[in-house]
């Protein structure tokens, strides 16, 4: 059997060109820190931390323009398979589960691996039954290709407007943590910041769409990964003597676990479908790092981490990102290291958690009479801790930390240089770029390729085409930024709840699409509505307070109900034509032409000849 031929050359410059890239933001870095101990004002610097990374990240955007449609859409097949799996990493991750989980991790302990095992798992999944035969079909869009698996226009639109709304509330999501971020690196409110944010995200993309997206993609997450990584480790080194995060806070966990039950931590044993993950702003600790089950449920453990699993697997935000890869092989490669970069991310989140709190707890088991200490009094100046009680006596109850700012508190905490935390301010702000920016991509080809152009199976030529999909993208950003200005909620809720609709509604179609060939549209269109309806409804009825279970838990029901529908549908329905089985056993040939840039090279053929489309 042949494999798809690697007929598109990858860049060898492309390590030359990232390794300057890195040695500038590294210069950025001493820079900044240079100017600290010169005793330049502190505004000054804060600006400039901000200012160069991002100016850096755009620059590389506009650099990469193209009036190409196949480099706009799909960043001409030829990325490489690291760098795909790097930015699908972070991507996935985004800033929400940068900051956020990380915060999950610091107060709830245990219960935050019902997110991150979720998000591993995804990846496996997304590597092993989805990804590489979206990559060998090629679309540009999961509408686009479901249109064309099962000949359908009308699924094509109705899966665009579906998949739409898990989208904008991602992209509200990662703009309000880098908002956030943003304002408090300089000083202003987040409101003020996510506009500019916002801008940024257009101007770092419209250009080059998919190309564009690809490298300075690729430029943010090795931000997140130097600008997040050193300051761990340089914690590491003053706490464990190891520069190894992820590896050394094990002594810290045992030591925690004897504190905790020294000072008497209760072991809470939650409802089986209890879901009590802490909320934005200032949260205090109320149970045991290591105790699991104490915010979320037995059951709703189980059922949060497979609708991640399936959300994430099925992401339309992050799927589109195989199909620029050179081939099916490397399609698989790409997935391998995003679950690597997941997996490391991951592991310094736990390590960040335990070592903040390990000062806390200490503080609360020889607490007496006097002061705040030092550290706490920094973090108090800075705004990441909240005291809510005047006694002489610090009790945990009485200390609220930022949930989102726990990456933050941890530098400051040990006094490091101010240099050092506006570096771990950039890597929330690259990561809330890099997922923003993704789910701007997407959402705009969507709106262009699917809602637009939907209607027609013979697409525009590649000048009107392009200009449609870059009026979108700030069509899509604008969208975005208003919900999350005019709608302000959690942004962790806001990324549970996107993942679950996107498991009710596109997982169980996506899989039957490319491993039961009898699933026809109807089933395919019934499923996916059914599914979106159901998880909507439950959130909206969880949030409403309608029923005793969390909105998030009882919307993964959305997700066997959709697959159950669309299973009942197709066998009631007439049998997909002779056409579609073809389609559908090609999908699953590693070998052979892209399907998607087979049948646009024939329409565009007939265009030429003059023929009937």
């Amino acid at each position: 059997m042949t494999f798809t031929s690697r007929t598109r050359l990858v860049n060898p410059r492309l390590g030359t060109y990232f390794g300057i890239f890195a040695s500038s933001l590294a210069a950025l870095f001493f820079l900044v820190a240079i100017f600290e101990q010169l005793g330049i004002a502190d505004s000054h610097l804060r600006w400039l931390m901000l200012g160069g990374p991002v100016l850096l990240f755009t620059v590389i955007g506009l650099a990469s323009a193209t009036t190409q449609s196949l480099d706009y859409f799909a960043a001409g097949r030829r990325v490489p398979s690291i760098f795909t799996g790097l930015v699908l990493a972070v991507s996935a991750l985004g800033a929400t589960g940068l900051a956020a989980v990380t915060g999950v991790f610091f107060i709830s302990g245990f219960d935050g691996l019902a997110i991150t095992i979720g998000g591993l798992a995804g990846f496996v999944v997304m590597g092993i039954l989805l990804a590489p035969f979206l990559r060998k079909f090629g679309a540009y869009t999961v509408p686009t290709y479901l249109g064309r698996r099962f000949e359908s226009r009308g699924l094509r639109l109705a899966a665009a407007v579906l998949l739409a709304v898990p989208m904008l509330l991602i992209m509200a999501a990662e703009l309000s943590i880098g908002a956030w971020a943003a304002g408090w690196l300089v000083g202003k409110p987040p409101s003020v910041m996510l506009v500019p944010l916002a801008a940024v995200v257009v101007g770092g993309i419209v250009l080059g769409g998919m190309r564009s997206l690809t490298w300075s993609s690729a430029a943010q997450s090795i931000t997140v990964l130097l600008a997040f990584l050193l300051p761990a480790a340089i914690v590491a080194v003053i706490v464990t003597k190891l520069p190894i995060p992820q590896l050394s806070y094990g002594p810290i966990v045992r030591s925690l676990i004897r504190e905790e039950a020294a000072l008497g931590l209760p072991q809470i044993t939650a409802a089986p479908l209890a879901f009590n993950l802490p909320g934005d702003g200032f949260v205090t600790i109320s149970k045991r790092f290591v105790a699991p089950f104490g915010d979320i449920g037995r059951a709703a453990f189980v059922l949060t981490l497979l609708t991640v699993t399936a959300g994430l697997a099925s992401a339309p935000w992050l799927l589109p990102r195989v199909s620029a890869t050179p081939g099916v092989y490397e399609a698989r490669k790409s997935l391998g290291w995003a679950t690597f970069f997941f997996g490391i991310l991951v592991l310094t989140m736990t390590s960040v958690a335990a070592f903040m709190r390990d000062p806390l707890i200490e503080l609360a088991g020889n607490a007496g009479a006097g002061g705040l200490p030092d550290w706490l009094a920094r973090l108090k100046s800075a705004g990441l801790v909240e005291i809510k009680s005047n006694a002489t006596r610090l009790l945990l109850g009485n200390v609220g930390f930022e949930r989102d700012g726990i990456l933050l508190a941890l530098p400051v905490s040990l006094g490091l240089p101010g240099s050092v935390v506006y570096l771990v301010a950039v890597a929330v702000i690259a990561a809330a770029l890099a997922g923003a920016s993704s789910v701007a991509t997407s959402l705009a080809n969507l709106l262009a390729e699917d809602l637009v152009n939907g209607l027609s199976r013979e697409p525009p030529a590649d000048a009107a085409r392009l200009l449609v999909a870059r009026f979108m993208l700030p069509v899509g950003v604008v969208a975005g930024a208003s919900v999350a200005l005019l709608a302000p909620t959690d942004p962790l809720k806001l990324l549970l709840w996107a993942l679950t609709i996107t498991a009710a509604t596109a997982f169980p179609v996506l899989v039957l699409s490319i491993w039961w060939k009898r699933v026809n549209a109807y089933g395919a269109m019934a499923g996916m509505c059914a599914g979106f309806a159901l998880a909507v409804l439950a959130i909206f009825a969880g949030e409403a307070q309608l029923v005793p279970v969390a909105g998030t838990v009882l919307a993964s029901l959305g997700l066997p109900a959709g697959a159950v529908v669309a299973l009942v549908v197709s066998v009631m329905t007439p049998a997909p034509s002779r056409h579609v089985l073809e389609l559908a056993r090609d999908i699953r040939v590693p070998g052979g032409e892209i399907l998607y840039d087979r049948e646009m090279h024939r329409l565009r053929l007939k265009q030429r000849r003059g023929g009937p489309s």
